[in-house]
């Protein structure tokens, strides 16, 4: 073999092992780049709305989990819903969303997963499901909520969670906001160099579920997002039954106020709700 043959082996060589390196620490480190949970504390939900309350919600592996619920003040047993945050810092960074969607005569329900917001445990796609669905159990079990007019509100990676839940527990709606495919396809956008189909230990794949969920449908999306793009979240549009509504709010990314409590998401969910038993006429 030529001197050059063996420096050109040699190379190739340590070049592989760098890439097998750098593969096997992001594989075990990966759910430090998917989850980004502020440590915590929380202020009192009183301090958003005067009604709120400062809970806790147990899981079925025994997490105690702090959450914020916001009641409506119609009097009897009204309609609500359950917030699904994404994937960074707590509950408090979606305190405008709450008391936007309580003013829409809505009972609120804002989580922080495990792991966010100075709860115990560690994120991961099993156990945020956990949490979601110890949420929904806590919320429909409220004397002033009727369990058939609860709709669920996903936010990005949320908005997943949310999708999952939906198929296992049908809501009366489910409002997603820059749902994406999978977080495989997510990661292709971000980091399109590395096989993280084969990687992923979390998946998320909202594409393979959507069509299974019974409930109206509405996607929200920003046009300018460069996080989730809005062709991830047109693409889960397509895939899911009807009923559904997709909007799009021009020149917005993907952590823009006006996907917080912008007035066109608002009014988007506003006049899709009141055409559900949310906010319309209650199943009977």
């Amino acid at each position: 073999m030529s001197r050059k043959r063996l420096r050109t082996l040699t190379v190739v060589g340590i070049v592989a092992l760098v890439a097998s390196g750098v593969i096997a620490f992001i594989w075990s480190q990966q759910r430090r780049l998917i989850y980004f949970p502020s440590p915590g504390p929380v202020p009192s939900a009183s301090a958003v709305l005067p009604a709120g309350r400062d809970v806790v919600i147990e899981t079925s592996d025994g997490m105690r989990l702090g959450a914020w619920y916001f009641p409506h003040t119609s009097g009897g047993r009204g309609p609500a819903v359950l917030v699904c945050n994404g994937n960074a810092g707590d509950r408090s960074m979606r305190a405008e969303l709450a008391v936007a969607l309580n003013q829409m005569g809505l009972s609120a329900l804002l989580i922080d997963y495990r792991g966010y917001g100075g709860n115990p445990g560690k994120p991961s796609e099993e156990g945020l499901a956990a949490d979601a669905e110890a949420a929904q159990d806590w919320l429909a079990e409220q004397i002033d909520v009727d369990p058939k007019r609860i709709a669920y509100f996903g936010e990005s990676l949320g908005a997943a969670v949310a999708v999952g839940l939906a198929v296992r527990r049908p809501p009366a709606a489910l409002v997603l906001r820059s749902p994406f495919t999978s977080l495989a396809d997510v990661g292709a956008v971000q980091y399109p160099w590395l096989p993280l189909r084969r990687l992923l230990l979390d998946r998320y794949p909202s594409i393979e579920r959507i069509a299974s969920v019974s409930a109206p449908v509405l996607v929200i999306a920003g046009s300018a997002d460069d996080i989730v793009p809005p062709a991830l979240s047109e693409r889960l549009v397509d895939a899911a039954a009807e009923p559904k509504r997709y909007v799009v709010v021009p020149g917005v990314g993907h952590n823009d106020r006006e996907l917080l409590d912008g007035q066109v998401m608002l009014d988007a969910i506003r006049s899709f709700l009141a055409q559900t038993p949310v906010l319309g006429r209650p199943r009977s």
